[in-house]
């Protein structure tokens, strides 16, 4: 119920995925009420602050970026994003030396590991929740995506390729520390051989590879030798960014967040709906039990290396 922050310094080091250039991050403790911030240390040896808020963030369909409007953007958040909001970090500073933070093997576990290392610390400030009040809908291009009113913080995810090694696959569970490091923070990114070229041709997708990345070829096989490391790991991934695009909200969800065939722009503009309307949720110190159950149709999933932090 308290705002927390973590313990001590943790440093990372990579690459970015769509830059390919190496990049290096650290973690700082930071007082209540900072919420998180990434501090972009430029060239010039200029610093800018931009906090990791919807408002904050425009809209696109690679990855999810923040910028201050007026030139800084630091672009892939997600998998950091999530990481802290599934373990409960409320205030950080981000300092980074890019504009991208580091892709590592294409997940949030390294991210996760470091957390659980560095330790926590409560702060004697109370955190305030969004309590979803009403459902909120948002649709684009043949995807669905809404909040409902739920007791905890929950994602239900869909989503249905038209690829042997997809098909459709759905995973639905409310967000705890434990249950996001055993189901979702291993579950890499992935794309289309097919796509490479085209991604290139625009300057994304430098920096991916078999390490941090999962493959698909044009006859729907996995590419990578090791394989798969769930049977649904697509929809898993589908479900940790959506856990680290919610993270925006910059408070903790009371709600039901669920989407069909979504990605970081449906995220966005989910959320964006739901915090532009002032009758669809609450602020609330404290995570007060409703006393009318809200019942969900059951879902089912179904499924059709080198990298490590250095604590300062």
């Amino acid at each position: 119920m308290y705002q927390q922050t973590i313990a001590a310094e943790v440093a990372f080091h990579g690459v970015g995925v769509h830059t390919g250039m190496p990049v290096s991050l650290v973690l700082i403790p930071a007082e209540a009420n900072t919420g998180i911030v990434f501090r972009r240390r430029l060239d010039d040896g200029a610093v800018r602050d931009v906090r990791a808020i919807s408002a904050n963030a425009p809209q696109g369909d690679l990855s999810t970026m923040i910028g201050d409007g007026d030139g800084v953007v630091i672009a892939t958040i997600e998998h950091l994003m999530a990481a802290l909001y599934a373990a409960g970090i409320d205030n950080a500073i981000v300092e980074i030396n890019a504009g991208e933070t580091p892709i590592m093997d294409g997940c949030a576990a390294a991210f996760m590991a470091a957390i659980d290392d560095a330790g926590l610390v409560s702060q004697p400030v109370k955190r305030r929740y969004i309590r979803v009040l009403k459902t909120v809908t948002v649709e684009h291009n043949g995807a669905r995506a809404e909040y409902r009113p739920h007791d905890a913080t929950r994602f239900e995810v869909e989503i249905d390729f038209d690829c042997a090694a997809i098909g459709r696959q759905s995973y639905a569970a409310d967000l705890t520390a434990d249950r996001f490091k055993r189901d979702l923070a291993k579950a890499r990114t992935f794309g289309f051989m097919k796509d490479v070229e085209r991604l290139w041709a625009a300057g994304y997708a430098l920096g991916s590879s078999l390490e941090n990345s999962v493959v698909i070829d044009v006859d729907g096989g996995i590419v990578n030798p090791d394989g798969l490391r769930y049977e649904d790991e697509f929809v898993r991934h589908k479900a940790l960014d959506a856990v680290g695009d919610q993270a925006l909200a910059g408070s903790r969800i009371i709600g039901c967040y669920a989407s069909y065939r979504g990605g970081h722009r449906l995220n966005a503009m989910a959320l964006q709906a739901l915090l532009s309307d002032a009758s669809a949720f609450e602020y609330v110190e404290l995570p007060a039990r409703r006393t009318d159950p809200v019942r969900h149709a059951p879902l089912v999933a179904v499924a059709a290396p080198a990298y490590g932090p250095q604590m300062l």
